[in-house]
């Protein structure tokens, strides 16, 4: 049997890591005997037409594509594509989203023929052998489809207790030179779970509440393998990292003690750490770590059920400080009753802690508890149009705010930031910067060139030329300098150091010269 996953367009200014949810499909869907293809259309550009020709070339039986809220109208667009230019292949979609969607999901899209839901990977060992029987899936759990116009759910799947069992995720099917060369962290996960009930995520939900560990060693011998692949900084995506003292010592250790070298970053609650495993996690490479503090107004905290205190937040990113550590600070703009003052709350303690910080603006996703109660909270949803759920535009409205006041409030908070960069890169202008400095204000530049080849194509569309004497790399880049009205200098830079890196390669036939981005160095 063969798959197709797809993973949709996400927006690349989202900083999106290698996909690793639609990896450990893949090798779920290799262990139950398929050949796999993954079509990556977060670092490619997406035509219908493109779609066509890679289906025809791989003749697949079963086109699976995963989402987030965000992207899953262009999933399930996909899936409606994939149907109509192959009636008889088999489309299923998997995701936080329509996990808690589902029947919405198969009622507004019928080109989908099932659903996965909540973790995919038994699901999907038990379900691909029974794809093409129909009257098999009933008694496969975590699958929810349509028979004879009647929805059927067969319930959530068990979670996976051993998380040892699984196979480690396929990222030899990504193309991995574009995410190297678009500079972000590549992520793993060390863990599954939270054990906490926070009304505005999903997590809880869609991974359990009993966190379950991985072996520290499987986790340090995935480290080696994605070193070794020529990544060079990682993120632990785990729900809570630091959930216990004890387990993370030991991942670190593992780290130390082979020696590993490379930075790391984690999500964390303030309630989980402390100066002593801070100082290890810094010792094994870690120099930053995520917390989801969301508000500085003590009853706005009890009210999300976040759990935590402020002055729990004060003491974290104080240990953060004394071990050398980054802390980054993330808070929430419109939840449940959110007021000016409760704003005004969070802008005042993000000052006072002195850290990194950001706003987001609360999303209700479905599956969410302040979703699934809304008539329990002074909160308004204006719209399920899914792809502003993306956490920067306000969608909801609480009696005393409108999303304007909440939108005005935020770029009111972001302003001297802005400000400060904006100084900062008239200062580079004039030559007058340090060079870590210098290298800030270019890698937004760099982040503008890559984004620009990668959304549209570029190396693919204008990768051919006539072979010439001028130097492979000079050429290349003054065309894609022309076609990104970019300085040629720049562009050669950084072009010449994909090539020297590998990212990018080419080829001499019959007098022309062919571009491309590069094939992996093998993950297995």
């Amino acid at each position: 049997m063969k798959v197709a996953l797809i993973t949709p367009p996400y927006p690349l200014e989202e900083a999106p890591s290698p996909p690793l949810g639609i990896c450990y499909v893949a090798a779920a869907c290799e262990a139950a005997g398929a050949e796999v293809m993954i079509i990556d259309y977060i670092v490619s550009r997406y035509t219908p037409e493109k779609l066509w020709r890679q289906l025809d070339e791989f003749q697949p039986d079963v086109v699976g594509a995963t989402s987030v809220t965000l992207n899953f109208p262009a999933g399930a667009e996909i899936l409606k594509a994939v149907k109509h230019h192959c009636p008889s292949v088999i489309t299923v979609m998997g995701g936080p989203h329509v996990s808690f969607d589902a029947r919405n999901t198969l009622t507004r899209f019928p080109d989908i023929d099932a659903i996965i839901i909540g973790e995919a990977e038994n699901t999907l060992m038990q379900w691909l052998p029974a794809a093409k029987n129909r009257s098999a899936w009933h008694g496969i759990k975590g699958l929810a489809f349509f028979e004879d116009e009647k929805f059927i759910s067969t319930g959530p799947g068990d979670f996976i207790e051993n998380l040892d069992v699984l196979p480690l995720p396929s990222r030899h099917l990504l193309p991995l030179s574009k995410y190297k060369a678009l500079g972000f962290p590549i992520s793993i996960i060390t863990s599954r779970g939270c054990p906490n009930k926070c009304i505005f995520c999903l997590g809880r939900k869609m991974v359990g509440f009993k966190v379950r560990y991985r072996d520290p060693v499987r986790v340090a011998d995935e480290i080696e393998m994605i070193l070794d692949s020529g990544f060079e900084r990682i993120n632990i995506a785990d729900d809570l990292f630091t959930a216990n003292k004890k387990r993370v010592k030991a991942v670190c250790e593992e780290i130390i003690n082979r020696g590993l070298r490379f930075g790391w970053s984690a999500f964390a609650r303030v309630d989980t750490v402390d100066e002593e495993t801070l100082g290890i996690m810094k010792k094994a490479g870690c120099d930053a770590v995520s917390f989801g503090i969301e508000s500085g107004n003590p009853e706005m905290l009890k009210r999300v059920k976040k759990r935590i205190t402020l002055d729990q937040a004060r003491k974290a990113v104080q240990a953060c400080k004394q071990v050398g550590m980054i802390a980054h600070a993330s808070f929430m703009v419109g939840l449940p009753g959110e007021t000016q003052q409760t704003m005004q709350d969070s802008l005042d303690f993000a000052r006072e802690l002195d850290i990194e910080h950001g706003y987001h603006f609360l999303a209700p996703f479905p599956g969410t508890t302040v979703r699934d109660h809304l008539d329990d909270y002074d909160l308004q949803i204006l719209t399920d149009n899914w792809t502003r759920y993306d956490a920067n535009k306000a969608i909801v409205k609480t009696s005393h705010l409108d999303p304007a006041t909440m939108e005005s409030f935020v770029a009111r908070a972001y302003r001297p930031m802005i400000e400060r960069w904006e100084t900062l890169k008239q200062k580079c202008a004039k030559g007058k910067c340090t060079p870590e400095e210098g290298l800030a204000v270019e890698s937004e530049q760099r982040l503008k060139l890559i984004f620009d080849i990668l959304s549209k194509d570029m190396i693919e569309d204008i990768g051919s030329s006539q072979n010439t004497e001028n130097d492979p790399v000079t050429d290349l880049s003054t065309r894609v300098a022309r076609k990104t009205e970019m300085d040629p200098d720049f562009v050669c830079r950084y072009i010449r150091q994909w090539h020297e890196k590998g990212y990018l390669g080419y080829s001499q036939t019959n007098g022309r010269i062919k571009w491309g981005w590069t094939l992996n160095k093998s993950l297995n």
